[in-house]
């Protein structure tokens, strides 16, 4: 399984944060780069799809959709800048929608950290599963 039990997760995020806000290693985007904020999301306000998806992450699948687990490549540097094959992206499905729609979990590597966008990577929230 790539991902520890949620409990264990949570000290993962509050080290991102830590790194994020107190100086760690995480990477900033650089200059020029877009400037939209990672928000933050609680768990318990996450949209029931999403639920399905985190727990097929954890599961190691089977995905719906064959882009399911993917490198995604940060192109729009909204989230910490890390080396290629860093985040991999989940469908979250939306209903009523014939395709994959515009709802994503990212997952990172290192930290083990969630975010959740539900405009197709315009705004990223970190999913916090203390709350």
């Amino acid at each position: 399984m790539r991902l520890p039990p949620r409990a264990t997760r949570i000290g993962a995020a509050a080290a991102l944060l830590s790194a994020l806000f107190v100086g760690g290693t995480v990477t900033a985007a650089p200059a020029g780069a877009a400037t939209t904020a990672v928000g933050s999301i609680c768990y318990s306000d996450l949209p029931s799809q999403a639920y399905t998806t985190l727990n097929l992450i954890a599961q190691g699948g089977p995905y719906p959709y064959s882009q399911d687990g993917s490198v995604f490549q940060n192109r729009e540097r909204i989230l910490p800048i890390q080396s290629t094959g860093y985040y991999h992206e989940y469908t979250v499905k939306t209903p009523g929608s014939s395709t994959r729609g515009a709802r994503r979990i990212v997952t990172g590597e290192e930290y083990q950290e969630d975010y959740y966008t539900a405009d197709h990577y315009a705004s990223f929230d970190l999913i916090d599963y203390d709350c």
